[in-house]
């Protein structure tokens, strides 16, 4: 079903730059020319572009969604031209699955450019076929090569949805801009909990338009309406295009549910008529998994925490602070138990840390660790406020970076999003309550397309210093402000140095930072 790299590199069904779409099928059904109006009504159509994720040295995933039941077929070729490419079969795209699917891509070359193009087969009459969609991908390098990716999160927050008159999610066209190797999505990639309203006044007297759909009227409750949150994204142009040339990352965090959610937490909000957040939690889980393009798969251990390698110089370490996050309470209890990670991810987390030989391990976290983010009279975050000794889920940070400066585990780089502007802290353990960690760096990015807030007070435990941030004066400012932005890494292949730039919604730099390693 699927190719190793030998064959990959031999190449594969179709045998020449002019090989029609219908070589996929090898029934010499090809689709160039003129088609019946009957038969265009017959074949399936793919809704919401492609996307591919998890890139790695030899694998890759790629998505689609069609408005009909259709089979998957990927066709993959190191040219645009489709030239000597292979193909793989792919899933068949049911109602069970809201007609999404997945294709697992294995045997690619390694730090290549790879080119992907999805076809829709009629699950009956398989010389019906849609029109095919393209992408692209790069694969992980196997040598010390340069390496560039971004990363932001939150989209569609706040009541600012796809504006059309503003370029709706531009801000993907300026990440698009830098060609990066992939896109590390940061959580809050929906906002299930954020109704839109078709205008919203602005403070100068301005009117900010949305596109609305009838999922995007109402707070996410039902699988449908979890799965529409996804949809409506996709419905931008931009962030079309973007996810067809550059892999994703992804990892969730609050909004995918409802706003700074927990396990066994029971709502009290009057929009919401299922108050059990685990029944909610489960219905936005299955539509996450569905429609974003992670290796992840849930009829196994669907583990959300993994390691993403890319070469001798990365490894990424996506967390999920979610599913094994403690209450939000005072977060002051001097216990070991609760935190945000849970034992069994920390355990993991510290025994891959261990064992990696990558230059940098960059920790993809959904919350902040030195920012205090409140909820209501709770804590939502990590730091708990007193600047003291350790307390609540600072408790399990404080023996994760005990442990990494123990056993030598060097050059870790913390991103993050989630406060809703950018930031650069240094921890510096000469400044701190808590000194039994080597310093390091947390970037934090972001909004994508949602209110503008900031910025959150740093507590002292870790000894977190500011370096630069960049937030709006007012909270909930919009995105037709400017205060939306994204980071950038690039790793040097030569001097292995890590250069870490913090943009606006164009693209500007606002801030550089270069590490070398250690």
């Amino acid at each position: 079903m699927t190719p190793n790299r030998r064959t990959f590199l031999r190449g594969g069904l179709a045998t020449g730059a002019g090989a029609a779409a219908g070589a996929l099928l090898g029934g010499g059904t090809a689709l160039a020319g003129p088609a019946s109006p009957a038969l265009v009504r017959r074949r399936p159509r793919l809704t919401h572009g492609v996307q591919s994720g998890d890139a790695t040295a030899h694998e890759a995933v790629v998505w689609a969604r069609s408005d009909r039941p259709a089979r998957m077929l990927v066709e993959v070729s190191r040219r645009p031209d489709f030239a000597r490419a292979r193909r793989i079969p792919g899933p068949l795209l049911t109602p069970g699955t809201d007609l999404t699917g997945k294709a697992f891509l294995r045997g690619l070359p390694a730090g290549e450019e790879i080119h992907y193009r999805v076809v829709l087969a009629d699950p009956d009459r398989r010389s019906v076929l849609s029109e095919p969609v393209t992408g692209r991908l790069r694969t992980a390098p196997r040598d010390r090569s340069d390496i560039r990716f971004v990363w932001s999160g939150d989209l569609a927050g706040q009541g600012w949805g796809i504006n059309g008159a503003l370029g709706g999610y531009r801000i993907f066209d300026a990440m698009g801009a830098l060609d990066p190797d992939f896109f590390l999505c940061s959580g809050d990639l929906v906002y299930a909990d954020g109704p839109l309203q078709e205008t919203v006044r602005l403070p100068d007297g301005r009117t900010w338009r949305n596109l609305v759909t009838p999922e995007k009227s109402k707070v996410a409750e039902t699988l449908a309406e979890y799965r529409g949150q996804f949809r409506y994204n996709l419905e931008d142009a931009a962030m079309r295009a973007f996810n067809a040339r550059v892999p994703m990352v992804y990892q969730w965090d609050d909004h995918e549910v409802v706003n700074n959610w927990y396990p066994g937490e029971i709502l009290d909000l009057p929009q919401y008529t299922e108050k059990r957040v685990d029944v909610l939690a489960a219905r936005a889980r299955r539509a996450m998994f569905e429609y974003t393009p992670t290796a992840v798969r849930p009829h196994r251990n669907g583990r959300l925490y993994r390691r993403v390698s890319y070469g001798p110089l990365l490894d990424v370490f996506v967390l999920d602070m979610r599913t094994h996050k403690d209450a939000n309470g005072a977060n002051d209890s001097p216990a070991a138990a609760g935190g945000v990670l849970g034992a069994e991810q920390l355990g993991w987390l510290k025994r891959e840390l261990r064992r990696s030989r990558a230059t940098w391990k960059v920790i993809a976290a959904d919350l902040p660790i030195g920012l205090i983010v409140p909820d209501g009279s709770a804590q939502e975050g990590i730091a708990q406020g007193d600047g003291g000794a350790p307390l609540g889920r600072e408790r399990e940070i404080a023996d994760l970076l005990s442990y990494a400066k123990r056993r030598g585990v060097r050059n870790m780089v913390w991103l993050t999003a989630d406060v809703h502007y950018t930031a650069a802290h240094y921890y510096d353990p000469a400044k701190a309550a808590f000194q039994d960690f080597d310093p390091f760096w947390e970037f934090v990015s972001g909004p994508l397309n949602a209110g503008a807030f900031g910025p959150n007070t740093l507590e002292g435990t870790f000894g977190p210093q500011l370096d630069f941030h960049r937030a709006p004066r007012t909270p909930n400012t919009s995105p037709a402000e400017g205060f939306q932005h994204f980071g950038e890494v690039g790793l040097d292949g030569g001097s292995g140095e890590l250069t870490v730039r913090l943009r606006d919604i164009d693209g500007a730099v606002l801030y550089t930072r270069t590490l070398a390693p250690r």
